[in-house]
């Protein structure tokens, strides 16, 4: 057996030098979390939804009076909206948004899908038109209680999807509520995180 060798002078202050480093960013980093600092490169995504929420299935019809189930949009990336038929600003916005956001995918657009719940249907002929500038955005329409009931299911901690807040919400494709963005969310945010999500999701 080899006998014990004392660690020389300068060995033991470069142990102690390490150690005071180490310590030093552990002390660092848990000063920043209890300081609510966050990486800015996240600053500007969407609000994860954890876990990812189911949608129950709802009967509705499209813009044509066709049978429409809300479930027979699994199978893409949606970007679901809800607001009136008369879709005023910021309506228009969000509606533009989307279709930009889903253009900019080039050859990935294919797999994301733009979705209206209308939620007022007084001004459907007024809608009609809008969407003419919308080509692609699957309109849906049904019961006051048929749109309360998948609405409910929308809410997050800002309030309820009828409460006037016009966020953009993503359903992945397997039908679960998994992100969502205010209304003033910076569309490139929006398109980054999207980009991302295609890229990683080996499903739609």
């Amino acid at each position: 057996m080899k006998p014990f060798v004392q660690p020389s002078r300068r060995g033991r202050w470069v142990l102690i030098a390490l150690a005071a480093l180490f310590l030093a960013g552990v002390v660092a980093s848990f000063a920043l979390v209890e300081s609510g600092w966050r990486p800015g490169a996240t600053r500007n995504y969407g609000e994860l939804v954890q876990p990812a929420r189911p949608i129950a299935d709802a009967a509705f019809q499209d813009l044509e009076g066709r049978p429409f189930l809300f479930s027979a949009l699994k199978g893409k990336w949606s970007l679901v909206y809800f607001g009136s038929a008369e879709c005023l600003t910021p309506c228009t916005g969000n509606l533009y948004k989307m279709r930009q956001i889903i253009v900019a995918q080039a050859k990935e657009a294919h797999r994301v899908q733009s979705v209206f719940v209308i939620t007022n249907g007084a001004a459907l002929e007024v809608l009609r038109y809008t969407l003419q500038e919308y080509p692609g955005t699957i309109a849906l329409r049904g019961a006051p209680n048929a749109v309360r009931e998948l609405a409910a299911q929308f809410t997050v901690p800002a309030g309820g999807a009828l409460d006037g807040l016009d966020r953009i919400y993503v359903v992945d494709p397997l039908g679960n509520f998994m992100m969502s963005y205010p209304a003033d969310a910076d569309p490139r945010a929006m398109l980054k995180d999207l980009r991302q999500l295609l890229r990683a999701s080996q499903i739609g």
